[in-house]
């Protein structure tokens, strides 16, 4: 962790003001998709809502034909991950059926900034156990937001989400982080879902970094499969995702990616 502080974009009042509204255009394209989860409908029509929104707005998302070296552009303008698969999910034919949960992760371009988030919600009825995952991760955000403030380090904040996720039962993946946002989608520094309070770098006003916890049952490892994108848990068990674009700022964490 240590090295990311020195070629971290500190964002001006300004800037910050244009990322807060590609932040709520963000949450807006996922509402309209949220809005459209019901058991038989395609990951593929669920992508196609949220490009016909951001095309209604003159937005995009950078997700679209995104390339981070693996040789193999991401084909959506969202993920759509289901059940095992932890995130990166490709949009495709899959139908969602009764008694799914599914993580929708977005992003969105608005003059020339990028607002990044992700939601779990469940496809009609889910049991119990799936909601508790659910509310765990959703909480996990919360609590994680809450250690935003400058003066706290990265460190504390990863601690934070870990040791309410395993006090929950869950486990957080290791191998994927949180990470900067500004005019590009993955910026420095990365924040992990895991840590040492008191270490890691310090958190000062004009960041601008996304929070997800990636949460598991059973276990933290995961495998990618055949496609290069598509993230599962290696035993198969369900998974859950959230994700807020957090400004740092001297009154407190401001949630960028709230409506």
């Amino acid at each position: 962790m240590y090295g990311f502080q020195s070629r971290v974009n500190i964002k001006s009042e300004s800037e910050i003001a244009i990322m807060r509204e590609a932040g709520r255009l963000n949450r807006q394209t996922l509402e309209a998709v949220k809005a459209a989860i019901a058991p038989g409908v395609t990951t593929g029509e669920l992508n196609e809502v949220a490009e016909s929104f951001q095309r209604q707005h003159g937005i995009y998302s950078p997700f679209k034909d995104y390339d981070p070296g693996n040789g193999v552009p991401f084909p959506g303008s969202i993920c759509t991950s289901i059940n095992e698969v932890l995130v990166h999910g490709i949009p495709g034919n899959r139908r969602l059926n009764e008694g799914d949960i599914i993580s929708v992760d977005c992003g969105t371009v608005y003059q020339g900034f990028v607002g990044d988030a992700a939601f779990t919600v469940g496809v009609g009825e889910i049991s119990p156990k799936a909601q508790h995952l659910i509310d765990v991760t959703t909480q996990a955000l919360a609590i994680a937001t809450a250690h935003m403030v400058p003066g706290n380090h990265s460190g504390d904040v990863g601690a934070a989400i870990e040791e309410y996720v395993e006090s929950e039962g869950y486990f957080c993946t290791h191998t994927y982080t949180g990470h900067g946002v500004g005019r590009e989608m993955h910026e420095d520094p990365q924040l992990t879902n895991y840590g040492q309070r008191g270490t890691g770098f310090l958190l000062r006003e004009g960041m601008t970094i996304a929070i997800e916890p990636m949460v598991l049952v059973g276990t933290r490892q995961t495998k990618v499969l055949a496609d290069s994108w598509t993230v599962v848990s290696k035993n198969g068990a369900l998974t859950a995702h959230q994700e807020d674009t957090i400004a740092v700022t001297k009154n407190g964490p401001l949630v960028l990616t709230a409506l």
